[in-house]
């Protein structure tokens, strides 16, 4: 036994059983060994922003951490922005690095690079493992730490003479991840919320996993025996949805609008969230969006129990329960696609059980609001910022759950991970991918107007469109083995989910929008 199989013989005995890989030749004795374990899933990937993105959206519907495989240094670079993603997402990760053989490194060869340092603006766990007899232990431990809670990313580095050298001592018993449970609330904390909700024109502002049905609904009834507000955070990692879940306010993207939506608080009580600051700075904009005035209470923050906390609101307030939201199911929209009806035809077509991975963009800004009475399913979002996440968390989320994953992609985020289809169709994954072609970044045309960049220029508007060559997103996908169809009107839209939706493995639907912001 070598330490690639001792690797694999820990992860899988600790319910690791995933692996998006996009190997090199240090990782060689890794894959070797998919043979021997056949617990452990490989799954290939054409980019490391692929591997990294899909066991991030894989984290985000199972709880648990699947492992990315990637090549030194560069590739842990590669893979670094969707890293990033699932940071701010907070959901348990596992990078097993493949590294030169430790007598190699003192020669500086081409792919030599500090790994570590790579690692460590991750802001997480990383170890590197010096001997087979040791990776066992490594391996355990850097599951331990991807758990958190909250959860993180964890790197394990393993050189190569490590992964194909001998085991000598191996173990009796494989060693499990040990688990630390989520923090209890502070009750000092939860008297002083309890008193501003009785006293302050106050609300909640719920993010991570306090955004499931069961405690979203236990919110709502804080905020109605209170008069309290019930606000989401704007990007949340993972979220229940639709007819018979209770619909939050969501915090507004824009600072321009979320400071007037915020300005009469005089308290907030952060679960599972933190404290809402601009997500870029603006000329004449406050980064904080809280009023100086606004009272702040960090109740529960990340890795504490927010089950327990809102629970602890309920008991204290002695809030009664309160009747699921209701309403009429959406519409079947016609007519001229636009993003309003674009997101129409979205809620109206989903399937119960659906999970949405949304990089809209401001192609899909009426989404939300859409689907409120859609049936139940789950929606993820683009947690860090940094795009290129939609694509290859529908790939970890379609492996991770089983189930129908809808992608909606904007055209140019959809080029940074456009290898992701590929994937899709290699697994037969019930993906259905909705590109919408706007044929241009059409965010930044309104963040170039909001820090005051504005120009008549050509030149610098030549650096935000994408229609010159017009990138034809159907051909991209048919060449990667998706099948692809192009949509220019509502109803072609809505007959092409309905299908997608009925036949098993990916499709890829081209929805053709007005150029622009729509």
């Amino acid at each position: 036994m070598n330490g690639a199989h001792a690797l694999l013989k820990t992860l899988t005995h600790n319910n690791v059983t995933t692996c998006f890989a996009n190997p090199g030749t240090s990782e060689m004795h890794f894959v070797a060994g998919l043979d021997d374990v056949s617990e452990m899933r490989g799954i290939l990937c054409l980019f490391e922003g692929v591997a990294t993105g899909a066991a991030d959206g894989y984290a985000r519907v199972t709880g648990r951490p699947a492992a990315t495989l990637l090549h030194l240094g560069p590739g842990l670079a590669n893979g670094w922005a969707n890293l990033h993603n699932a940071r701010r997402a907070r959901v348990p990760l596992l990078n097993i690095v493949g590294d030169h053989a430790t007598y190699h490194t003192q020669y500086d060869s081409p792919l030599q690079s500090d790994i570590a340092a790579i690692a460590s603006s991750l802001k997480g766990w990383q170890r590197s493992t010096q001997s087979p007899n040791e990776v066992a232990q490594d391996a355990a431990d850097a599951v331990s730490a991807a758990y958190g809670p909250p959860g993180r990313i964890a790197t394990l580095v393993l050189p190569a003479n490590v992964s194909w050298g001998e085991v000598t001592n191996e173990p009796n018993e494989w060693p499990l991840a040990s688990r630390v449970s989520l923090a209890e609330p502070d009750e000092h904390l939860i008297g002083q919320s309890i008193n501003v909700l009785r006293t302050k024109k106050a609300a909640l502002l719920v993010g991570g996993d306090a955004v499931t049905g069961e405690r979203l609904a236990l919110a709502q009834r804080v905020a109605h025996a209170t008069g309290a507000r019930l606000i989401m955070e704007t990007f949340p990692t993972i979220m229940d949805r639709g007819a018979g879940v209770v619909s939050p306010e969501r915090l507004i993207y824009l600072s321009e609008f979320a400071i007037p939506q915020l300005q009469d608080l005089e308290a907030l009580i952060l679960i599972g969230s933190t404290a809402p600051v601009g997500f870029f700075a603006h000329p004449d904009v406050k980064s904080r969006l809280t009023s100086d005035q606004c009272e702040v209470i960090d109740l529960a923050p990340p890795g504490c129990d927010t089950s327990a906390a809102l629970r602890a609101l309920v008991d204290g307030l002695e809030a009664p329960v309160v009747a699921s939201p209701s309403g009429e199911g959406p519409g079947v929209p016609h007519g001229e696609l636009t993003s309003q009806s674009l997101a129409a035809a979205v809620a109206a077509t989903i399937p119960e059980g659906l999970i949405i991975a949304d990089e809209s963009i401001t192609g899909g800004i009426h989404l939300y609001g859409a689907t409120q009475f859609s049936l139940p399913h789950r929606l993820m979002t683009l947690s860090g910022g940094s795009i290129g996440f939609g694509l290859p968390s529908a790939v970890g989320a379609a492996v991770g759950s089983g189930q129908r994953v809808l992608a909606l992609e904007a055209d140019g985020s959809m080029m940074y991970t456009l290898q992701a289809l590929w994937t899709m169709a290699r697994e037969s994954l019930d993906v259905t991918v909705v590109g919408l072609s706007n044929r241009s970044y059409a965010i930044l045309t309104l963040e170039r107007q909001r820090v005051g960049a504005v120009t008549d220029g050509l030149a610098s508007q030549r650096m935000l469109e994408l229609d010159n060559p017009t990138i034809d997103l159907c051909a991209l996908a048919s060449a990667q083995g998706v099948p692809s169809t192009r949509v220019t009107t509502t109803d072609e839209l809505v007959s092409a989910l309905q299908r997608s939706y009925a036949t098993p493995g990916p499709m890829f639907i081209e929805a053709v929008l007005p150029k622009g912001l729509t």
